[in-house]
């Protein structure tokens, strides 16, 4: 009876959380700071249980089944998503053509004056500062507000969303690549900088091989991205299932609306597949 005692003090005492105050003082000030957030931007989740809310909801809903699946519809749905794809596809290969250079001159991982060999001159600091402020600029404007500037200049089409991907996306991965080079091991890069090596070499012998597997895999991930932004920005003109989705809607056609549904959520899946085949073949 004795030697129990002593054991279920014990274990009493290792099963108390010693950072229970820590955390119900975090959750408390979390909820004082959230409150008057939620209700500055009016959110009344009660509103989605009225009477009327659910009675409308159960009606849309109903409109979804079943999908419409005719060969018509079934063809233009297709030739819309391959749309979608080379929207986002082009796009982000545009944004690709901005952003290595920028990414490139920006990251002091690549710079000469970083490993002592010279000052670097106003020029060049200048120079970074302005493209740091242009990569803030492009990727400050969401993609739907470039598309709706380009859908007035260019035109309804996939132009506009091809457009829009670019800028945004531009300073997205600009700005990412640069803090990965940054963060990635500097050691082969310095040795290659300090033996009379030029940037670009400096980068793809030294930096790329080392930050190459979350280089890909972070552009792959803005691909599956730019493939939502481009079905998004259908809505205001930009091509693709999103401005076939808005059609339908417009016709409350909700069988059609179902079917670009289902094929969106294929798509994106596909997507996310690709990206995980894609890290684990680098991870090999």
């Amino acid at each position: 009876m004795l030697s129990k005692k002593p054991r279920e003090s014990i274990d009493l005492h290792i099963s108390v959380d010693p950072a229970w105050r820590m955390r119900i003082g975090f959750a408390i000030v979390a909820m004082v700071l959230l409150w008057p957030m939620l209700v500055y931007s009016e959110f009344q989740p009660w509103i989605l249980i009225d009477q009327q809310s659910l009675s409308a909801s159960w009606r849309f809903v109903l409109n979804f089944f079943p999908p419409e699946l005719s060969a018509d519809f079934l063809k233009i749905v297709l030739v819309a998503t391959w749309q979608t794809i080379a929207i986002a596809t082009a796009g982000l290969v545009l944004a690709l053509v901005l952003a290595i250079p920028a990414a490139l001159i920006i990251s002091e991982h690549l710079s000469i004056s970083r490993i002592g060999r010279s000052k670097m001159r106003i020029s060049s600091r200048l120079l970074r500062q302005l493209l740091r402020w242009i990569l803030v600029l492009l990727r400050s404007v969401p993609e739907l507000v470039w598309a709706l500037l380009f859908v007035r200049i260019v035109g309804l089409g996939a132009t506009a969303g091809v457009l829009a991907i670019a800028l945004t996306y531009a300073g997205m991965l600009g700005k990412v690549y640069a803090e990965i080079l940054e963060s990635s091991d500097s050691h082969a890069t310095d040795s290659l900088l300090r033996n009379g090596s030029s940037r670009l070499s400096a980068f793809l012998f030294g930096g790329l091989p080392n930050a190459l597997p979350e280089l890909l895999s972070y552009t792959i991930y803005r691909w599956e991205c730019a493939i939502r932004g481009s079905v998004v920005m259908g809505f205001v003109g930009a091509g693709g299932l999103g401005q076939r989705m808005d059609e339908s809607l417009k016709m409350l056609a909700g069988a059609e609306v179902s079917t670009i549904l289902c094929v969106f959520i294929v798509l994106v899946a596909a997507a996310d597949m690709l990206s995980y085949l894609a890290r684990k073949s680098l991870n090999k």
